[in-house]
């Protein structure tokens, strides 16, 4: 029976085990997307750069929707858990699965065919729009393993068994970097072994998680068509907002990407060096959000709100402190990034306006992420979606529009920093008032239930007959017969 562990203890080492377990497994995925790009700009061409930049738009789409499914992973299995019913969490965990690959499915197949449409939306052209495309045409038909990959690793997350989780991500991360001179340049695939690549990576990724489902805590159920369509309520309660907040994200980017190109491809491809460089830097910010899922969860379902609180608390002071490190890291080591990668003129620019004043409002993003995943775990997932919606169009659009009238191509990083810090703020002034209005709501009920007059039952005793009476009043009880018999 897997144990509800984040009821006690440290709640500070709770968030610090979770983060830096899921962060390391993150960070080396995130790392060999680095690494992908660093050979591709190894090959000396611009246009290769960029198709990897465009891809990345569109592949960040496709992974938003797989991370919105884990979430309710995350957010069904460790309630059910923190409420010690084992069955359920079981159940939900398959149902929850099994969605996750049919819906997947159909996303990646029409994604698949309009790959072509939707690069050309963002901006993509000519070479750079070729090669985007035969990249994408490869990775995307791994969406659905790449779905249960992370579902998988949600459900060791809400068991706190965070460290398979982690191993399963650096295997794949391993897998990836090992495969990638290889495919590349030993046997000169180009931009097309680095997507053959990253889906041996998902197979890898899958197949440690899903054994530590599996075989360590026997957390699925088999396969059961009806159970799911039973689940699906409460599954897309979550799912539903949760893929809706993520695939947000990536809309808001896609918009980004498509005002930086009209700057030129040198842009671009700095805008890519620089989307590969954020998740690396803040894989623990980004892990976060994931790992404090289960924390809030299982708390939630024992009904201790001071512990929600805490982890609120706890997670905002912990994310601050890491993005002012992580910040004063690149802003010191932008040199080094620059002539790593090759990028000069344009590309420079972006890179270093990045690393010297962008970096540090990461903060407020941190504490969008701590937001989203309370509002997922407390039953309100649609708050993620309003505040992520949000700040993907009215918090994106305007702000980047005039950023780059205004001040150029720098002037679109500026602008989306911009919007990021008021939704931050918004997102966790409203984590805590709806934490609080649970916490009342909680109080009342209990209260409630205390006034209520008790009607008679009889308990079940030693001295019972297998018969159990209901009786009206004590009176009745009284007079009912009761038939002793010895104990066996």
């Amino acid at each position: 029976m897997p144990q509800a562990k984040f009821l006690h203890g440290s709640i500070f080492r709770h968030i610090v085990v979770m983060s830096s377990t899921n962060a390391i497994g993150l960070t080396a995925l995130f790392l060999v997307d680095l690494i992908d790009l660093f050979f591709i700009s190894l090959l000396g061409e611009t246009e290769l750069a960029a198709a990897v930049g465009y891809a990345g738009s569109i592949s960040f789409f496709t992974t938003s929707i797989a991370i919105g499914i884990s979430i309710s992973m995350t957010a069904l299995v460790s309630k059910a858990i923190g409420q010690k019913k084992r069955e359920e969490a079981k159940r939900l965990a398959t149902s929850i699965a099994m969605f996750g690959c049919l819906l997947t499915s159909v996303f990646c197949a029409i994604i698949w065919w309009f790959v072509p449409e939707l690069l050309s939306l963002i901006g993509a052209k000519g070479e750079t729009h070729d090669y985007a495309v035969d990249y994408l045409r490869i990775l995307v038909p791994s969406l659905p393993v790449l779905c249960l990959a992370m579902n998988m690793g949600a459900a060791l997350r809400s068991v706190a068994d965070a460290k398979r989780a982690m191993y399963s991500t650096l295997t794949g991360g391993a897998v990836n970097a090992v495969l990638d001179p290889i495919f590349i340049f030993s046997l000169a695939m180009g931009i097309h072994g680095a997507a053959v690549a990253s889906v041996i990576a998902r197979f890898a990724v899958l197949a440690v998680s899903l054994s530590g489902v599996m075989n360590k805590h026997r957390l699925l159920a088999p396969l059961n068509f009806k159970a799911m369509w039973q689940d699906m309520p409460a599954i897309f309660k979550v799912a539903g907002p949760a893929m809706i907040t993520n695939v947000a994200t990536p809309f808001g980017n896609a918009f980004v990407t498509s005002v930086i190109a009209q700057f030129g491809d040198g842009y671009v491809a700095g805008w890519a060096v620089v989307g590969r460089i954020l998740p690396v830097a803040f894989g623990m910010i980004f892990a976060l959000s994931g790992a404090i899922g289960p924390i809030i969860g299982q708390n939630y379902g024992a009904n201790q709100f001071d512990r929600v609180r805490g982890t609120l608390n706890e997670s905002l002071k912990f994310a601050t402190l890491y993005v002012l490190v992580a910040a004063m890291l690149l802003a010191f080591s932008q040199d080094f990034i620059v002539q790593g990668f090759g990028i000069t003129g344009d590309g420079a620019l972006i890179v270093r306006t990045f690393c010297q004043a962008i970096a540090f409002t990461f903060v407020f993003t941190g504490a969008q992420f701590v937001a989203n995943a309370s509002f997922n775990n407390l039953g309100f997932a649609r708050y993620s979606t309003y505040v992520n919606v949000g700040k993907s169009t009215l918090g994106t659009f305007p702000f980047v529009y005039f950023g780059a009238h205004w001040f150029g191509p720098q002037g679109v990083l500026y602008g989306q920093a911009l919007g990021a810090t008021i939704f931050g703020c918004f997102a966790a002034i409203l984590a805590y008032r709806l934490v609080n209005r649970l916490q009342d709501e909680y109080q009342v009920n209990e209260e409630e239930t205390e006034d209520e007059p008790v009607e008679s039952a009889v308990p079940l005793t030693p001295f019972c007959s297998s018969r159990v009476y209901m009786c009206a009043d004590a009176e009745e009880l009284q007079q009912a017969p009761v038939e002793n018999k010895p104990l066996h």
